[in-house]
């Protein structure tokens, strides 16, 4: 009897932020075992319970494996040609009758861990110049891009926490114990924060929630949702007031700091306390504990960009960074020198504000995308740019985006939908045709963009571990083919856009360590394929946002004029009512087994207790007359759902908490885990109309909701 070929090779996970190296131990063609690899110099082995879903996508058999077709009310499977005749023909013909803007674009969450879909998607797409493009980025994380597009000049200047070495870390609306660090890739970062306290560091965090992260932290303050702007402009108006804001060595370079010191006036500890719910003492403390720290870091993630002044906190952040002299430093916040810059051969956009707005509501674009919050009254709204036509990539926005039962009916109302997945979901159940690529584990993988957001300097490659299946094509090909039948076929040679390996290896040559600026010692592709646990490039450092900056004048931009305009609207919520005692705000919440809704659908990680509760403090449940384990409606301005309440300390009182990424109870989906473990959608309650009114964000959190009691708990 032969004995069974065992073998181990290594890959980075690409299912969250993290990027964890991986060891995957693989029996003929059957993987036995996922775990860390410990000479991964990013994650040095951690590894999170999302890991073993790389196994589960792989086997899935919901995952489709070729080409659908609908016909009539059902789907049948065709062949590549087929598929790919009809999504050019439809998408072109709409065009051409209805004019560009008749084809929308929607790009999901799951695009940015794709490399094929990162550097592909825009060949074939850019065949269709149309201004309805939108995707995740505007329920996720506009306000950082704008912030730092107008301060640095571009969008991608994201400066990081040099966690490994600052000495106090404010955190706002974030939580990385769950979540491994969102546009701050930081695998283990339990050890990280050890390793912070145990050399006299101090974490501070600010939530509504005291999170996973806040059980951790030296210290845990309650916040109203939807009021860190106050807060972070009260630790400004300090500063400032006490003459301890200091640019520091960039004050030579840095404009319209001067004009700050009056436009934040009214922000004073005393005149917010009310309204965040955070006494002015404590606010001053605050301040000066990040003042005097010999580095602090400043970081605020999607709590704070997903409420209503999202654009004003991460200005405000990057503002604090800045006056305390902590930008561009050791232990403060700092770009990181990643192999390949965001902005790379595939990607050289610095990013652009209200170039046009939105047809019907006017909202403002951003790096040629539009809010998705939009989507839904662009497809719904007749006249001239009417979309018609829509290209989802990697998306689930039904689940994902604000009012998803209203985008759930436009959808439904399109002449042609094509989707780019492998999973008929709640979105892609609408689709005419579906094309599937293959599966994570059977293409090659390089993290373009997180390896730009890490806390420490790495590159890694990551080879393919199966071979595909015949007649199995990648993200990429997909997109090669598409482009080649919108020109003809006759057109490949210059048209055709090369396999992603040859754009890595073009990206690597012009960065940082590639053969123009290290020509003795090249970081290349087959130096990284040698490395199979990936490269080493060193611990952050600061000293390059001077020479890297991409405004006209290559300044810092401290007070750009359409942000200190929008402190008008701040200003005014400083004097509003406070909620009643019968009005709650929801936030969301994340857990470490989820990441959005493509997690659902594998048993290992939904097992166990039912995660979709609404969590609701106890002084709250008893102003309801509730208790723990009722049924109760939860009802906001856009919907109502039916859900079982969970009393918690953990929450502010006044708010409640739902996860999001649920709601897997759409007929016409094919996710057989999921549909037993629906749960309910969150975006059934969130509100297409409650945005950050500056930059178009979705704002998720903070919206006004009522409860009351369906049924009572059995005694």
């Amino acid at each position: 009897m032969a004995q069974a070929a065992t073998r181990t090779v290594h890959r980075a996970c690409h299912l969250c932020e993290a990027i964890c190296g991986l060891e995957i131990e693989i029996e003929n063609d059957a993987i036995l075992h996922i775990r860390g690899d410990k000479n991964d110099p990013l994650s040095h082995g951690h590894v999170c319970p999302k890991a073993v879903a790389l196994k589960d996508i792989h086997e899935d058999p919901d995952r489709l494996r070729k080409p659908m077709l609908r016909d009539g009310a059902d789907w049948r499977e065709c062949e590549w040609d087929e598929a790919f005749d009809t999504t050019v023909s439809r998408l072109s013909t709409i065009a051409q009758r209805h004019g560009d803007n008749a084809v929308g674009i929607y790009m999901g969450n799951p695009s940015v861990h794709n490399w094929g879909i990162m550097t592909h998607s825009y060949h074939f797409f850019r065949h269709f110049r149309t201004r309805n493009r939108f995707s995740a980025t505007s329920v996720d994380q506009l306000p950082h891009h704008v912030a730092c597009h107008a301060m640095y000049g571009h969008q991608f200047l994201i400066p990081i926490p040099d966690i490994d070495h600052t000495d106090c870390f404010l955190m706002l609306g974030a939580n990385p114990m769950a979540s491994n660090g969102s546009l701050m890739t930081v695998p283990d970062f339990r050890n990280r924060i050890r390793a912070l306290q145990a050399r006299g560091g101090r974490l501070i965090v600010i939530d509504p929630r005291r999170t996973e992260t806040a059980k951790i932290a030296d210290e845990h303050h309650f916040i109203r949702p939807g009021t860190d702007a106050l807060l972070l402009f009260a630790l400004l108006q300090v500063l400032f007031s006490e003459r301890r804001a200091d640019a520091g060595e960039h004050a030579g370079y840095t404009v319209g700091l001067d004009l700050l010191h009056d436009v934040i006036s009214a922000f004073t500890p005393e005149n917010v306390a009310a309204a965040t719910g955070i006494d002015a003492a404590t606010i001053r403390r605050l301040a000066h504990t990040i003042a005097d720290a010999p580095g602090a870091a400043c970081y605020g993630r999607m709590g704070l960009s997903t409420q209503t002044f999202g654009s004003l906190c991460q200005w405000a952040l990057q503002l604090l960074n800045l006056v305390t002299g902590n930008l561009d430093r050791r232990g403060g916040v700092v770009l990181t020198h990643a192999a390949i810059g965001m902005a790379g051969p595939w990607d050289k956009r610095p990013g652009h504000f209200a170039a046009w707005k939105s047809r019907v509501r006017g909202l403002p674009e951003f790096a040629g995308e539009l809010p998705v919050a939009a989507l839904a009254e662009e497809i719904m709204t007749p006249g001239d740019g009417q979309v018609r036509a829509l290209a989802t990539v990697a998306g689930n926005p039904v689940l994902s985006t604000p009012n998803g039962r209203q985008l759930d009916q436009a959808l439904s109302s399109l002449d042609f939908m094509v989707s780019f997945d492998f999973y008929l979901n709640e979105t892609t159940r609408h689709a005419d045709v579906i094309l599937p690529p293959t599966s994570p584990l059977e293409h090659d993988h390089y993290d373009l963009v997180f390896h730009q957001l890490a806390v420490h300097n790495t590159a890694r490659y990551s080879p393919a571990v199966f071979p595909r299946k015949p007649g199995a094509l990648h993200d990429w090909e997909i997109f090669n083919a598409l482009a080649r039948r919108v020109v003809g076929e006759s057109a490949t040679g210059s048209d055709e856009l090369p396999a992603p390996t040859v754009l890595l290896e073009q990206g690597l040559g012009v960065g940082p360590y590639g053969k123009r600026r290290a020509p003795d010692s090249p970081l290349n592709l087959d130096k990284l394929s040698s490395h199979r646990s990936g490269v080493d490039l060193g611990p952050l450092r600061g000293g390059s946002l001077r020479a890297r900056l991409s405004t006209d004048d290559r300044k810092i931009h401290a007070a750009p004029e359409f942000l200190v305009a929008d402190l008008a609207r701040l200003r005014a919520t400083i004097t509003q009512d406070l909620p009643t005692g019968q009005e709650l705000r929801l936030i969301g919440r994340r857990h470490i087994r989820s990441n959005n809704s493509w997690m659902h659908n594998y048993a290992r990680l939904v097992k166990g207790k039912d995660r979709c509760n609404l969590l609701v403090h106890p002084s709250d449940l008893e102003a309801h007359a509730m208790r723990s384990g009722d049924l109760a409606e939860i009802h906001s301005r856009s919907g109502c759902l039916t859900v079982q309440v969970e009393a918690s300390e953990d929450l502010m009182p006044g708010v409640v908490s739902l996860p999001h990424g649920w709601g897997h109870d759409r007929t016409g989906s094919r996710l057989s885990i999921a549909t037993r473990h629906p749960g309910v959608c969150v975006n059934d309650l969130t509100d297409e109309t409650f945005l950050d009114e500056l930059s178009g964000n979705a704002a998720l959190n903070g919206v006004p909701v009522s409860i009351r009691r369906v049924s009572a708990v059995a005694d």
